[in-house]
């Protein structure tokens, strides 16, 4: 059997005959990576991303200098959409095995979210969230319910049977309960709830087909929510917590859903449709008021809402807003301690009023090019209609480093999965 190729990582300069201050060096047994010492865990991730280009299939990471963070970050650029295995890890056991169940939830993430769209109906993204969990977690901890097709009209989930009922395949929304307490009267810690549009044409407001091609990846924030459930429950969740993913596939037939149409939430809330490829709003909506029904005290949704927050805060990092400020702040205390990019945009209440509709109490969006100005801010506005408590508690992740088009210096193309760490440890910090 041929030796895994060995990546050292040193803190010592590169031999100059490789030129001016490489990154990488080759040794007798693989690679040396040069970390410098301002910002290494991107120049570290960029060594990794250098690898994979090499067509380097597999290593083992070796020495003394593998913190599990700069381990992650290595990973991070090795892998990509072919590939999501082929680091083998050093350093404690305890280390060892929580880069193990960050590779297993962040490989299930970006498998989802990579997946053909034709493979992954909104239905079968509920089974396969289901399956996972299931798979991680305590027997007999879990029970889930698929609500799907004319069952949401009935049980007057619109948002999502709105949006969904364009498609031949049936929309559905995931309600799971993870109940580790054994106790059937335990409270819900917390609630999650994702974005799941498995794929987005954007309706009668169709998108260019630049735009579209990658649409795979609405269901981005589906795929979050559930691979940080899995990963907080492997790290030792013990309280009750719900999860519920929102998921359509956003099509046109001659059943589609309109602009002008009017949807009358369970809250009372009317909404008119001046844009069907705001719809990822739509559907949360219903799933931020079933989280609300738990009496959840953390409420944290994730989606691929706005091209709006990607402009705002660029691809590296995800925007976060909340009207519970303190909370905000705590959630961008857990994401430097994750090393997981967040940066916090404007959310106010007269956020609600941005949208206006001379029809409804409020619209999905401005009848404008792109939503017009503050489109992320106003996104977020819309969604805090549909929350508990006049938004206390309540946490909305706009997920803008979720998927990259095209692979770069640091990142393969795909999924990133981005924004899971972050969750799970929102998780386990504010439910302790």
């Amino acid at each position: 059997m041929t030796q895994l190729l060995q990546i050292l990582l040193t803190t010592q300069a590169a031999d100059p005959r490789f030129g001016k201050n490489p990154g990488l060096t080759p040794t007798v047994d693989g690679y040396q990576i040069h970390q410098p010492a301002q910002d290494p865990l991107r120049a570290i991730q960029k060594a990794g991303r250098s690898l994979d280009g090499l067509g380097v299939q597999q290593v083992q990471l070796t020495g003394s200098e593998w913190t599990l963070d700069k381990q992650w970050a290595f990973y991070q650029g090795f892998c990509s959409a072919k590939k999501l295995g082929g680091v083998n890890w050093t350093g404690t056991d305890a280390q060892v095995q929580q880069l193990v169940q960050l590779q297993q939830c962040f490989a299930w993430a970006k498998k989802q979210i990579n997946q053909t769209p034709e493979d992954l109906s909104p239905e079968t993204l509920c089974a396969e969230a289901t399956a996972f969990i299931e798979a991680v977690a305590p027997r007999g901890s879990i029970s889930a319910r698929t609500i799907a097709g004319d069952e949401l009209l009935a049980e007057g989930w619109i948002g999502i049977h709105a949006v969904g009922r364009g498609s031949d395949r049936a929309p559905a929304m995931l309600v799971l309960d993870y109940n580790p307490t054994g106790h059937a009267d335990a409270p819900v810690a917390a609630a999650l709830v994702g974005k799941g549009i498995t794929f987005d044409s954007g309706g009668y407001s169709i998108k260019a087909s630049e735009g579209m091609l990658t649409m795979k990846c609405d269901m981005g924030g589906a795929a979050t929510v559930t691979a940080a459930l899995a990963l907080a429950i492997l790290q030792g969740l013990s309280k009750r917590v719900q999860l519920v993913l929102c998921c359509a596939e956003n099509l046109i037939n001659g059943r589609s859903y309109k602009l002008g149409d009017i949807l009358t939430y369970k809250n009372g809330v009317s909404v008119e449709v001046v844009n069907t490829d705001a719809e990822g709003r739509l559907v949360l909506a219903d799933g931020l008021m079933c989280a609300g029904q738990s009496g959840a005290p953390l409420i944290i949704d994730a989606a691929t809402l706005t091209g709006a927050a990607m402009m705002a805060v660029g691809t590296e990092y995800n925007a976060l807003f909340a009207l519970d400020k303190s909370l905000q702040n705590r959630v961008l205390g857990y994401a430097e301690q994750v090393q997981e990019a967040a940066w916090p945009l404007p959310l106010e209440r007269w956020h609600q009023q941005q949208c206006p509709s001379p029809y409804a109490d409020t619209a999905n969006s401005r009848p404008v090019k792109g939503g017009g100005t503050g489109g992320a801010s106003n996104a977020a506005g819309f969604l805090s209609r549909f929350v508990p408590n006049d938004g206390k508690g309540w946490l909305h992740i706009d997920l803008a480093a979720a998927f990259h088009n095209t692979a770069n210096g640091f990142w393969g193309a795909g999924a990133t999965g981005t924004g899971i760490r972050l969750v799970a440890q929102t998780l386990l910090t504010e439910t302790a």
